[in-house]
């Protein structure tokens, strides 16, 4: 028995010294394995072939270089954008009183404050902001971000593209220096800036969502550049600039029924704008460029009809009499598809780089004629604009050049006559309007403005530069 106990121990004893060989090997190789895993990662970390780690809780480490940084364009922006508020007074009469006690009796003066952003231009005070943010203003007042305020005097307006440029008098003010509105790519990232709701500057960010937008369906003046940076009331005439803090829009509306932001704002580009502001100051108004042309958009329907290889362009159904274009050698039926270097996928590109253009220079026009492309070269010509008015005249605007010429600092000229009546009455052609119900006009929308909102049998007073030089005055009824 005692010899049995014995022979049992030792199996026992062998039994556990294997095991405990075996678990310690196991140990050793399992501890050998990971070692060298983790020696593996980190010599591949090492040699850059891992840029992301995931960790256990879920969150990604990532390596901040190559991020944009707003900081800097922020802080150069900031300082150039300024409030602007703007007084107008307008006469409220009294129908009621008017009716027992005689005309003019019970009228008042009212007096509305609107505000907006404006963007500084010049180190001497140029400022460019929306056309409706300063529009009936009779008394414009500019805040600076330093809180600095002056009174603003308008140089000039463009109605069509909701541009104005106004000044102050002081200098070594910050500015902001125009980009290249064309080089600006859906998905770059820009920031918007402006004095929303009365607040100081402030910065949203947001990327480019599409470029020539018609966001009304008004083609003949609108090219947009559409944003999702966040724009409100008050943001208007602010700017809209790239990284490297260049301007290369002005905010100039909202797509929302509420009025306030719901996810896209929009700008008019800055090559636009910058030609506007270069034609308000040398010619006092805007000098439009016309390629001379009409047609419309291509699209997969009437491209198939026409049995077409691309689905994109603008197609010319009428080539204007004289124009660049019927000079040039474009037909009807030719499709455009670039200007220079300006892809042209519908009316709103065409026209948004034609109206970056002035009349006289040369564009490369890309157009496909049966198929097959080809480039020519046209010459813009100039878009005389006639202002038909229910007086019986038609005006065209002047070039600062043309006013100085008659001694003039404003005026709109007559150059067609269709009523018989005026010209009994000594108005001829060439004829200088000067006033309009003393008020001064500058372009022919300011006369077609203010005859517009005259009242009901209210005679309009008219103020002329005859041929001789002479100031004549005149009174229709």
């Amino acid at each position: 028995m005692k010899k049995l106990t014995t022979q049992v121990i030792k199996k026992l004893a062998t039994l556990l010294f294997v095991a405990i060989l075996g678990g310690t090997l196991t140990l050793g190789s399992y501890l050998l394995f990971i070692s060298e895993k983790k020696t593996n990662e980190l010599q591949e970390i090492k040699e850059g072939k891992f840029s992301l780690v995931k960790a256990n809780n879920g969150l990604t480490n990532f390596t901040p270089e190559g991020s944009i940084d707003f900081t800097k364009s922020a802080k150069e922006t900031v300082d150039a954008v300024v409030h602007v508020k703007n007084t107008s007074t307008q006469t409220v009469r009294d129908p009621f009183a008017e009716m027992i006690y005689g005309r003019g009796y019970g009228s008042k003066l009212q007096h509305q404050v609107g505000t907006g952003s404006g963007v500084i231009i010049s180190e001497d005070g140029y400022i460019i902001t929306n056309n409706h943010v300063i529009k009936n203003a009779t008394e414009l007042e500019i805040t600076l971000n330093n809180k600095k305020t002056y009174r603003a005097e308008i140089i000039g307006t463009d109605s069509k593209s909701d541009i104005a440029l106004v000044k102050i008098e002081a200098n070594n003010l910050p500015y902001l220096v125009f980009g290249n509105s064309d080089h600006l790519q859906v998905g770059e990232w820009v920031l918007a800036v402006g004095n929303p709701f009365n607040l100081t500057s402030t910065v949203t960010a947001g990327i480019v969502s599409a470029k020539a937008r018609d966001i009304e369906g008004n083609k003949a003046h609108e090219s947009f550049i559409q944003t999702d940076a966040a724009v409100n009331p008050g943001n208007s005439g602010g700017a809209l600039v790239n990284t490297q803090g260049q301007l290369i829009g002005i905010n100039t509306a909202i797509s929302s029924i509420t009025g306030s932001y719901v996810g896209y704002s929009f700008a008019v580009p800055s090559n636009i704008a910058k030609k506007i502001i270069e034609d308000l100051l040398e010619f006092g108004n805007v000098q439009r460029a016309v390629l001379g042309v009409r047609g419309g958009e291509l699209n997969g329907t009437n491209s198939e009809k026409l049995n077409l290889k691309i689905a994109e362009g603008f197609f010319v159904s009428e080539v204007i009499e004289n124009s660049g274009a019927m000079i040039a050698g474009i037909k009807a039926n030719d499709i455009i598809t670039k200007l220079d270097e300006v892809k042209v996928k519908n009316f709103s590109d065409l026209d948004g780089y034609l109206r970056s253009k002035q009349p006289g220079n040369v564009v490369l026009v890309e157009i496909m004629r049966n198929n097959s492309l080809k480039i020519i070269h046209v010459t813009l010509t100039k878009e005389e604009e006639f202002a038909k008015i229910n007086l019986g005249f038609s005006l065209e605007n002047m070039t600062s050049k043309e006013l100085k010429l008659n001694n003039l600092k404003n005026g709109v000229r007559i150059v067609e006559i269709e009523n018989r009546e005026l010209l009994r009455y000594g108005v001829q052609k060439g004829f200088i309007i000067t006033k309009v119900n003393n008020a001064i006009v500058k372009t022919s929308d300011d006369i077609k403005r203010i005859i517009s909102t005259k009242l009901v049998n209210e005679a309009i007073r008219i103020e002329m530069i005859n041929l001789q030089g002479e100031k004549e005055r005149y009174i229709f009824n």
